[in-house]
């Protein structure tokens, strides 16, 4: 039985949202939680080895079909060495992007696929978070901020603002489709404010 609560982030690239999850995991921590602060894709060394291939490169590397393929292996990996065992334990799980970033960026951003994302997320994955935070913000900006960290890892962000913008509708929209789960952030505004609002979701959900 999973005891634990699973919480996690999404948002377009370079919306704040891995500064976010390490603001909620030390405030959770310091108020005696324990917590497991992962990341997607990634969180386990198969994963890990996985992410390298998908976030480096040419951005025409992989077609949306092949990204759909190599995203779910690596959450399965993710899933079943890091997540699960950690919710079993108790803790509560913060990751820096699970699922609903594969059904926007490949099922609605990349083509007309999320049919076959949801086909394989029910068939390999199976699993939902208590409470997505969505950080959502004006997406030339975010793409500015995320070519500026020029941290060899800018796949997605190398194709355009127009890429960026469709994904930006497409997380507002998902927003709209699991209201009983995701929240729509603001993040066009000062750190600590964004932090204090996420904190305060989070510890509804906690609850």
């Amino acid at each position: 039985m999973r005891t634990g609560r699973f919480i996690t982030f999404e948002g377009i690239d370079g919306s704040g949202k891995t500064t976010q999850a390490r603001a909620l995991a030390e405030r959770l921590r310091a108020a005696g939680r324990d917590v497991l602060l992962t990341r997607e894709p990634g969180g386990s060394p198969g994963a890990e080895e996985i992410r390298r291939l998908l976030v480096q490169g040419d951005a025409s590397r992989w077609s949306a079909e092949t990204e759909i393929l190599l995203f779910t292996a690596a959450r399965r990996d993710h899933l079943e060495k890091t997540v699960e065992p950690a919710l079993i334990a108790g803790s509560t799980v913060i990751s820096d992007r699970f699922a609903d970033s594969t059904r926007v960026y490949q099922g609605a951003a990349r083509g007309d696929l999320r049919a076959l994302v949801d086909r394989l997320h029910d068939a390999m994955i199976g699993t939902e978070p208590h409470l997505t935070l969505i950080i959502d913000v004006e997406p030339g900006a975010a793409l500015a901020r995320g070519l500026a960290r020029n941290s060899g890892e800018d796949r997605f962000e190398d194709l355009g603002l127009a890429f960026q913008t469709r994904l930006a509708t497409g997380f507002r929209a998902l927003a709209r489709e699991f209201p009983e789960r995701c929240r729509l952030v603001d993040g066009n505004r000062d750190i600590d404010a964004i932090a204090a609002e996420v904190a305060a979701l989070a510890q509804a959900a906690l609850e």
